[in-house]
């Protein structure tokens, strides 16, 4: 085989020399690239409100019939969505029965955090996730980063089989 010129050995030839480094710099780029722009579902989706409870929380979204376990911290109650995929939805109706009272969506997908703020139903703006977590409190770095399960926090309280009975009567004892 020859090179591009006349005379000039191919890179496969013997007695060619090979570049430095060219072995280590060798990789395939694969046919389909959609992979690169598809986004990923998120495999956390947490709710950061300023309910001062978690069974209040609990309470507001098994009224909304929202999956979640109510984690509380110093901040305001936290909403673990028990299905992470329905962040979005889920941010929507916390927002929606916190009337004009924001909150903030924590995505994690792909070792990324994503976060966006929500008020009275609508997505409002994205946020810099490094800004909302510079003062979170240490559960919800726990859980974002993936070393505590939302089991293991103290205080959990669940909004799945609360009926709206009890968390309207949930709901009333924490407004005294």
């Amino acid at each position: 085989m020859s090179g591009d010129r006349p005379g000039e050995p191919g890179p496969d030839e013997p007695g060619t020399p090979d570049p430095e480094g060219a072995q280590e710099m060798a990789f395939e780029v694969p046919d389909d690239l959609s992979g690169l722009t598809t986004p990923q579902a998120p495999t956390l989706a947490v709710v950061v409100t300023q309910v001062a409870t978690a069974e209040a929380l609990a309470a507001a979204c098994a009224i909304a019939k929202l999956d979640v376990d109510a984690v509380p911290s110093p901040v305001g109650a936290l909403a673990v969505l028990r299905r992470p995929a329905e962040g979005q939805p889920g941010a929507a109706a916390v927002s929606q029965m916190l009337r004009g009272v924001p909150v903030v969506l924590l995505e994690r997908r792909a070792g990324k955090i994503d976060a966006s703020q929500w008020v009275g139903g609508e997505r409002e703006k994205d946020l810099p996730a490094g800004l909302v977590l510079s003062g979170a409190p240490a559960a919800l770095e726990d859980l974002l980063l993936g070393d505590v399960p939302v089991g293991e926090l103290e205080g959990v309280v669940t909004s799945v089989g609360l009926s709206r009975w009890k968390a309207m009567r949930l709901l009333a004892q924490h407004r005294r």
